[in-house]
């Protein structure tokens, strides 16, 4: 790796200004909700790893390119852990040492509103160059209210070796509705109660609706934790791919668990294509609007539902009244970020 103190524009053939656009997606671990329940907690700019942000302004300084792009998780830009100060600061000093000023613009969107079919928020940064602020425009949500279903994705998909549904609990994904997750074995759904209400995590044994986009895909599941197919197995990675909107020319390589972080990590290629659309229209302002072409189509959705079936009978022990979570704030509280730094 070549450290971005080393990175001139001059490798290049490149000026320091000429370049349209560097993107990047900085490890967002350091910002995640998940990584508050981690023993070191979630540490936003304090964890090592997020020295790569100040690597990519590094770069960023020294091409001062027409745009910058920057993708993460929603706590990269708020509470307690958020990127932005940061960000800003290094904006200013880089403003400073170079004459050169960033306009920073930011915003949450969910994958779904753009045809994507998967619920998926992310923080979208986008760094504008003074000389091309005004004609940077955010792209329009598509899809509200007309998302792209689990079913038009993968309704035409057929899959020659499936993976079986493993552990303790997974037995009990035949119980339980699609579009439904644990909370329909407890006293607010429709099934025996065998949970207390919200005192499981969202994705334990939940599953696929096919009237409505996935949930967001995780990176690492555990065996209980979806979302599952409709067909009570969990998703096979071209299905995981499908459902994040790549090509089916597409291939990823290593283990089935290293295939299932790469899928759940990734980008979805259409919300970066209509993001990358909007930027080669801020850049060359003359350039036609257009479609982009990872748009997925609507399929018919057949009307039989999946079939519920009745307890397995090494569960019928569990059932009984059961305690539900107390109440917001009342239960385990996630931890702080520290204040350290730590070394690799």
């Amino acid at each position: 790796m070549v450290a971005a103190s080393m990175l001139k524009p001059i490798h290049f053939n490149l000026a320091a200004g000429d370049l349209d656009l560097i993107s990047g997606g900085p490890p967002c671990q350091p910002f995640s909700a998940a990584a508050q329940w981690a023993a070191k907690g979630r540490r936003g700019m304090t964890d090592f790893r997020a020295r790569t942000v100040h690597a990519f302004l590094t770069i960023v300084e020294s091409f001062l390119p027409k745009m910058v792009g920057l993708e993460n998780v929603q706590g990269f830009v708020s509470g307690v852990a958020s990127a932005l100060p940061a960000i800003q600061d290094e904006l200013e000093m880089m403003r400073r040492r170079t004459g050169v000023q960033y306009h920073l613009d930011w915003k949450i969107v969910n994958a779904a509103d753009y045809g994507v079919p998967q619920n998926r928020r992310r923080a979208i940064l986008v760094l504008v160059r003074d000389d091309l602020h005004d004609k940077w425009k955010w792209p329009v949500a598509t899809h509200v209210g007309d998302e792209v279903t689990a079913w038009d994705a993968l309704a035409d998909l057929s899959e020659t070796i499936l993976p079986m549904a493993k552990g303790k609990w997974t037995a009990l994904l035949k119980c339980i509705p699609q579009g439904w997750n644990y909370q329909w074995l407890t006293n607010r759904g429709g099934g025996e109660e065998l949970f207390g209400y919200r005192t499981r995590y969202w994705h334990f044994l939940l599953k696929l609706a096919k009237s409505l986009p996935s949930w967001t895909l995780p990176a690492s599941p555990g065996p209980a934790a979806g979302p599952f197919h409709w067909d009570n197995r969990p998703l096979t990675t071209r299905e995981r791919l499908r459902l994040q909107s790549f090509p089916d020319d597409w291939r990823l390589a290593g283990s089935i668990s290293s295939q299932t972080k790469q899928a759940g990590n990734a980008t979805p290629p259409l919300l970066a294509e209509v993001f990358g659309i909007a930027v080669t229209r801020a850049i060359n302002y003359d350039a036609p609007a257009r479609i982009p072409t990872l748009l997925i189509n609507k399929t018919p959705i057949p009307a039989l539902p999946g079939r519920v079936e009745p307890i397995p009978a090494e569960f019928l022990s569990l059932v009984g009244t059961r305690a539900a979570h107390l109440g917001t704030g009342k239960g385990p509280a996630p931890r702080m970020p520290t204040k350290f730094q730590e070394s690799i």
